[in-house]
């Protein structure tokens, strides 16, 4: 084998090594002058080969410390084989009645795992494409650094 290429494929597969086999998504998308527009959603692709399977699907979401709500309204669609799209409209909490945000904290910008749906089945077998849009009356929402989709296979109890 080739030195160079071996040089190459060294870091890919210790990367690959520590990746955790029941995570199949996980995504974050800056958002441009951290303003989160209508017309930007967040979307991700998931192939579900066995639809027995149960997932916990979760947003990804960092806003800085000026974010001037302690709540987000979020919007989701579902869209895979045999699945009309139904948008699930959906609140969730930020900070505590006393201000303190709720997310991990790193000088001003703030991170958190919202769960949407914990063990959910998809319908069929097949590609679906998940989207998250902010649905806050606010556009655009000020103060969003990133949003993304986290999927991971639920453990079986």
């Amino acid at each position: 084998m080739n030195i160079k290429r071996l040089i190459y494929l060294i870091p890919l597969l210790a990367l690959q090594a520590c990746m955790d086999p029941k995570v199949k998504v996980d995504t974050y998308e800056a958002i441009p002058k951290q303003n989160w527009t209508y017309i930007n959603p967040i979307k991700a692709t998931i192939n579900v080969t066995d639809s027995t399977q149960a997932y916990n699907i979760y947003v990804n979401f960092r806003h800085t410390a000026d974010y001037k709500y302690s709540n987000i309204w979020l919007r989701f669609h579902i869209i895979g084989p045999q699945q009309k799209d139904i948008p699930v409209r959906q609140e969730f909490q930020l900070a505590m009645n006393d201000g303190q945000w709720l997310g991990t904290g790193s000088g001003q910008l703030f991170t958190y795992q919202l769960i949407y749906k914990e063990n959910y089945k998809f319908a069929s077998t097949g590609k679906y494409t998940l989207i998250v849009e902010q649905n806050m009356r606010d556009n655009p929402l000020k103060a969003i650094s990133d949003v993304g989709i986290y999927v991971e296979e639920a453990s079986v109890n």
